[in-house]
């Protein structure tokens, strides 16, 4: 039964393969013209990378400058907005601070 099966479905593809033309079968669907089609998957993947990276550089950039203009004395106010510190500490500890920038220069 297989085989008769197997036979049915042979015959049946090579009757429908004798009915297309044969430059179809030859050149395939384009007719031997170059078909750049195939060139839009890779592109719109690179492009896809691409945008990843710019964006995943672009925040770390921003996450670094950030950081780098908070330095002590942003920390403090930070700490002193959150009532980690209170008045007479933030304006003792900024006195430190400052007067160690100016040791430091």
């Amino acid at each position: 039964m297989f085989t008769s099966v197997t036979t049915a479905i042979s015959a049946a593809a090579m009757s429908a393969a004798s009915r297309v033309p044969a430059d179809t079968v030859v050149y395939g669907p384009w007719h031997g013209a170059f078909a750049p089609w195939f060139l839009l998957i890779p592109l719109f993947w690179i492009l896809v990378i691409a945008l990843f990276i710019f964006v995943a550089r672009r925040t770390w950039r921003r996450n670094q400058h950030w950081a780098a203009g908070q330095g002590a004395e942003g920390v403090l106010r930070e700490r002193y907005a959150r009532g980690e510190v209170d008045e007479t500490e933030f304006r003792q500890r900024l006195e430190v601070l400052r007067s160690g920038e100016r040791r430091q220069k």
